[in-house]
């Protein structure tokens, strides 16, 4: 009887030792993608976020131009940044450049991808010319296209003389608003490339049974563009439409190089306005990154947005 009791009492102990390997098997299991997903977790950490991690405690430091650390600030550098007259105007500049850039740089890629994806003689030479602008230096177009709107002897003036749309030279870049314009046209120079061949990928991967159904079922070019072609594309503008509203968000070397942000701020974006802010008169470092912070929170928003108004959750639905 008592052997029995004991066995029992053993019997009634053992799921506990087979719980325990059932845990530590599930623990192993989930840690054994580690070793393969370790570096990229170290590349993340090191190149993403603890360069944040930086930026925010930078912009609670009082910083020297030299880059000394002078004690700690709080909110004092967001109370001194809030503070810039020219803050707001920028800001509101920063949202017309994304916003405009992104949204023409879609269109007309759209109309690049259409054309790139149809079958006529010498199609890969154009693919070839289209992915120029966005091979060369964004500095060196950027340059290029300040010399090309130079007021002496910039191109743009002799051909528009030429064709008689002007009377006389203009200082295309000395007006606020002729020079924001003029950038974001070389903005969007620059990012056609890229989301032209985005489009392009997207466009490769619709079934061609989807477009003989349609054309069965007698729909034209324009119902079939709107109701299949569009929609089936969404994946490829979305990744097109976020990568450009970053990129666009932080493009410097054009407005930098063009018009330095002048006359005076009118032409800044929030990230040139950044860097004066660190570079240019007493050089408040601080303020600076309470700037770059704002960015930073400006593209999460942005990019949030637009995500709600695609409604991008659906992308996972079959």
């Amino acid at each position: 009887m008592h052997d029995t009791i004991e066995a029992r009492g053993a019997g009634a102990r053992s799921p506990a030792p087979a719980s325990a390997r059932r845990r530590n098997s599930r623990i192993l299991r989930a840690l054994a993608p580690l070793p393969w997903i370790g570096p990229a977790i170290i590349l993340i950490v090191a190149v993403v976020l603890w360069p944040v991690v930086e930026m925010v405690w930078t912009s609670l430091m009082k910083i020297s131009s030299s880059g000394a650390t002078l004690g700690f600030r709080g909110t004092g550098n967001y109370h001194d940044l809030f503070g810039e007259t020219d803050l707001v105007s920028v800001l509101l500049r920063t949202v017309v450049w994304v916003v405009g850039v992104v949204v023409v740089t879609i269109v007309v890629s759209l109309a690049i991808g259409q054309l790139l994806n149809a079958n006529f003689p010498g199609r890969r030479v154009v693919r070839w010319a289209v992915i120029v602008p966005w091979a060369a230096s964004v500095l060196m177009t950027a340059l290029t296209w300040k010399w090309m709107l130079n007021y002496y002897y910039g191109v743009v003036n002799k051909i528009l003389k030429g064709v008689g749309l002007i009377d006389h030279s203009v200082n295309w870049l000395s007006n606020p608003t002729q020079a924001l314009i003029w950038m974001m046209w070389v903005a969007v120079f620059v990012s056609l490339p890229f989301t032209s061949f985005v489009i392009l990928a997207g466009l490769q991967t619709v079934p061609q049974e989807v477009y003989e159904a349609a054309r069965v079922d007698g729909a034209g070019r324009a119902r079939t563009y709107f109701r299949i072609t569009l929609p089936l594309l969404r994946p490829a503008l979305l990744v097109a439409a976020i990568i450009n509203v970053i990129n666009v968000f932080n493009s410097f070397p054009i407005i930098y190089a063009m018009t330095g942000g002048g006359p005076g701020s009118k032409t800044d974006t929030s990230t040139t306005f950044m860097y004066k802010l660190a570079f240019s008169g007493t050089g408040d470092v601080g303020e600076s990154a309470a700037m770059a912070v704002v960015n930073f929170a400006l593209i999460l928003i942005l990019v949030l947005l637009y995500l709600r108004a695609v409604g991008w959750r659906g992308e996972a639905q079959p």
